[in-house]
């Protein structure tokens, strides 16, 4: 690796260690949310995504100058390779935060439709997955980052539950089948961004091994 590569995946290296606080910070406010409706909060979120965006564009811009400038091979192709899809996949969380706290908002119109404990749990493990997935990435950890994939079949779990949960609730409470799509929504949510992690988490260990291993179980 040149001098000149090495300065510029360092300086890559720590945009998309910025990217990734940002994101964190994001979801855990939209989180939040979830417990304590804000549409100034979800209006402030939304703002930061903006952000974020610029960062989705700017580092996506480093990645393709290196390509084109170094010509990188091996190791250093698949680690800028990951990069460009990681940064893919945190935009998408935090458009998905954003999502979160607006559709927490949409059950303030009725105090009856309330969030279900078990989106709370499901929030909190997903809201995990990402902080892993990350920590995994930063770490060059391709057993963390498994983990992180193993851990998705538990959010799929607590999703249905959820979905069930609520299908009955609006089918007692007719009058309270609008703010409660607004849960049902959330809690798809919720569950994408554990989708989200567990991609970046497959980015590292292609990063790290070069092996794929998205869509294992479904290949024979």
């Amino acid at each position: 690796m040149t001098i000149h590569l090495t300065r510029d995946m360092e300086t890559l290296h720590r945009d998309l260690l910025s990217m990734c606080a940002m994101v964190e910070e994001l979801i855990q406010q939209a989180i939040q949310v979830l417990e304590k409706p804000s549409v100034e909060t979800a209006r402030l979120l939304a703002e930061k995504d903006n952000e974020i965006d610029r960062w989705d564009v700017s580092i996506e811009n480093e990645c393709l100058k290196l390509l084109a400038l170094h010509q990188p091979v091996a190791t250093d192709l698949r680690r800028i390779a990951s990069v460009l899809k990681i940064t893919g996949e945190l935009e998408r969380v935090a458009d998905l935060g954003v999502h979160i706290a607006e559709r927490a908002c949409g059950t303030l119109s009725r105090p009856g439709a309330t969030i279900p404990t078990k989106l709370h749990d499901m929030a909190d493990l997903a809201v995990d997955m990402l902080h892993r997935a990350i920590d995994s990435y930063v770490e060059l950890d391709p057993y963390k980052a498994r983990a992180v994939c193993t851990d998705d079949d538990r959010v799929d779990e607590l999703n249905r539950q959820i979905i069930r949960e609520l299908t009955e609730l609006m089918q007692s409470n007719p009058d309270l089948v609008e703010p409660l799509m607004h849960v049902f929504s959330a809690s798809r949510h919720v569950e994408r961004v554990a989708d989200h992690a567990t991609n970046i988490a497959e980015d590292v260990v292609y990063m790290v091994e070069g092996v794929i291993i998205r869509h294992r179980n479904s290949l024979s």
